[in-house]
């Protein structure tokens, strides 16, 4: 069977039992379409908290720019990790215990306020739509890819099926949707790393292997990457970051902006008691580390297969002692179609600038490197682009898997997009639907009304990313600066003063969450351009304008503080809470009777 039908194959059965689930599943309440009822199985919600998770960033990206950023790039594992640990720790029980549906509606009622409810509104629509747009572009890159379209058309068929599970299901088939997807999806991710782990390493488990011996040179798999990587001018893939603060700062904006996603949050509004919100988080973590231990492998390994494909000599150790590999290899060897498929999308590009008939991988940004290109007529690296979300999907065929494999990592991939995508999707729905409409200008709205105006919201949000995907604004590249920038410095302090604090009124959350806003956009601006103009930026995006070392994509960690300043700030200058107001806080973090036995 080709591959093409095997694509089509699986592709189509996990979108049959998406939609089969959806109908199932359908919303008929708001209750079941902003919360699921609230009666979803902890475990099982952790499961969807999972799959709602890992993204397409997750799913496609992390693992490449784990290939080619080396330890640097840990600080994705550790800070989208972390943020659960916080979540359980310190906000998912407490919103529970809350009982609203949407993290607006605590940030109005807490603040007694319809102009923070408001501009949570803002910061939860910014935050969500930014993201979505990536997720709708993976799902139009990967349909391209394995099914051979357009990505235009690909994104066209991804958002059909969104919206046919999504826009009626609402929170409860999204959930039982989500639970299949995180199985397809891992699934998907872990039996090529299996297969790749067993060629390289011997070993069956990914995660021993990344710590295990090559088996073609007989030393450790990770020292045997760094010899290959550094004779060609690259960065030691264990090397060491150079900028400890602003690494340690990357590490906290994800973390706290992993904590702070509105999709991520209103997970745990589905579950039927506070001590299973915690559970769900705990849950969420296990199947989210089923993932993320196994990355690093994909990773590492992918970067070894792709960097030898290139100059084969580099198994034995002495790449440049050898030739590189040659034009004429690419397009007429089987084994090396995965290139010649991968350069029709333009995500790989090759050009052979001296004419010699190879094509040199080599960092050309390396003085070392510079010196023997000179000596043997070398013109620059000749692989002029290498995207990063091209090595998950292309790995299983660099390595020569199974058909069945690469089509599994095509379903795998669609899934981690699709339930991420509808997450946010109903995020957005829920924010205009609830908290705009219900919440400002009609709150008379009855329910059979409100679920309508969630389903067309639905439908509108779906249409809106749609076109983002189509035609990505200047800002799409920034997905991680702007989405989790926001919500580290916006949404995570005001929902943690809101719980942890009776003395924060109104007027000092409303304060912070404008300075955390406003700075955290302000300093992206500078370095990324104006959201959608591209080539506006203030200055160069380079390491040395930025302030004490601090890149944009560690901003929000800084913008965070400033808001906890802020906001404690001004509430000392203003009137504190109404009495009823600090109550609602003392209740949601003090459980009902503490303190009754000893009479304290």
């Amino acid at each position: 069977m080709d591959q093409f039908t095997l694509n089509l194959i699986f592709v189509g059965a996990t979108f049959a039992l998406y939609i089969g689930i959806a109908i199932w599943a359908r919303a008929g309440t708001t209750a079941e379409f902003y919360a699921a009822g609230q009666g979803v199985n902890p475990v099982l919600n952790g499961m969807a908290t999972g799959a709602d998770w890992m993204s397409a960033a997750s799913f496609i990206s992390m693992a490449g720019i784990i290939a080619f950023g080396g330890y640097e790039t840990s600080a994705y594992l550790m800070g989208w990790t972390g943020g659960y640990v916080l979540l359980a720790l310190l906000l998912a029980p407490y919103l529970r215990k809350f009982g609203k549906f949407t993290v607006p509606e605590f940030i109005g009622d807490r603040f007694y306020s319809g102009g923070a409810r408001l501009l949570a509104v803002i910061c939860l629509i910014v935050i969500s739509v930014t993201y979505v747009i990536g997720q709708m572009r993976g799902v139009g890159v990967t349909f391209g890819r394995f099914l051979e379209i357009s990505t235009d058309q690909g994104l066209y068929i991804g958002a059909a099926i969104v919206f046919a599970y999504a826009v009626f299901g609402g929170m409860k088939g999204i959930t039982y949707t989500q639970v299949a997807q995180y199985v397809v999806l891992i699934i998907a991710y872990t039996i090529p790393a299996i297969f790749i782990s067993l060629q390289l390493t011997g070993v069956f488990l990914p995660q021993l292997g990344l710590i295990g011996t090559h088996t073609a040179s007989g030393v450790e798999f990770l020292t045997k990457l760094d010899q290959v990587v550094t004779e060609l001018g690259f960065k030691a893939y264990t090397g060491e970051t150079a900028n400890m603060l602003n690494m340690f700062l990357f590490t906290m904006s994800l973390m706290i902006g992993t904590a702070g996603l509105p999709h991520v949050i209103i997970r745990f509004f589905t579950v039927p008691k506070v001590s299973d919100a915690r559970l769900s988080a705990g849950w969420a973590l296990v199947f989210i580390a089923l993932l993320y231990t196994v990355a690093p492998a994909v990773g590492s390994m992918a970067r070894l297969n792709l960097t030898t494909t290139m100059w084969p000599n580099a198994v034995a150790g002495n790449a440049l002692d050898g030739e590189a590999i040659t034009r004429a290899e690419i397009d007429n060897n089987p084994d090396l179609s995965w290139i010649r498929t991968w350069e029709k999308t333009g995500l790989l590009v090759m050009e052979d600038k001296n004419g010699d008939g190879m094509i040199q991988y080599y960092n050309d940004k390396s003085d070392a490197m510079n010196a023997i290109a000179a000596e043997r007529g070398w013109t620059g690296n000749e692989v002029t682009k290498i995207d990063n979300d091209i090595m998950v999907l292309a790995n299983p065929e660099i390595a020569a898997l199974p058909g069945w494999v690469i089509a599994l990592v095509a379903a795998g991939a669609l899934a981690a997009a699709l339930s991420t995508a509808a997450g946010l999707l109903l995020a957005i729905s829920s924010a205009i639907s609830h908290d705009l409409i219900k919440g400002s200008i009609n709150p008379a709205i009855s329910e059979k009304g409100e679920l309508l105006a969630a389903r067309i919201s639905m439908g509108f949000a779906i249409v809106v990313a749609t076109y983002l995907g189509l035609n990505p604004p200047g800002f799409a590249a920034q997905v991680v600066a702007l989405a989790f920038g926001l919500a580290a410095a916006t949404i995570f302090p005001v929902l943690m003063m809101g719980i942890f604090s009776k003395r924060i009124n109104k007027e000092g959350a409303i304060a912070g969450m404008l300075v955390g806003l406003i700075f955290t956009a302000v300093y992206i601006f500078t370095y990324k351009g104006w959201f959608f103009i591209p080539g506006t930026n203030m200055l160069p995006d380079t390491a040395a304008n930025y302030v004490f070392g601090i890149s944009p994509l560690s901003i929000g960690a800084v913008g965070a503080v400033l808001n906890f300043a802020a906001a404690f700030i001004v509430s000392g200058m203003t009137k504190e809470p109404p009495q009823h107001v600090q109550e609602l806080v003392e209740s949601i973090r003090i459980p009902r009777g503490a303190g009754a036995a000893t009479g304290h």
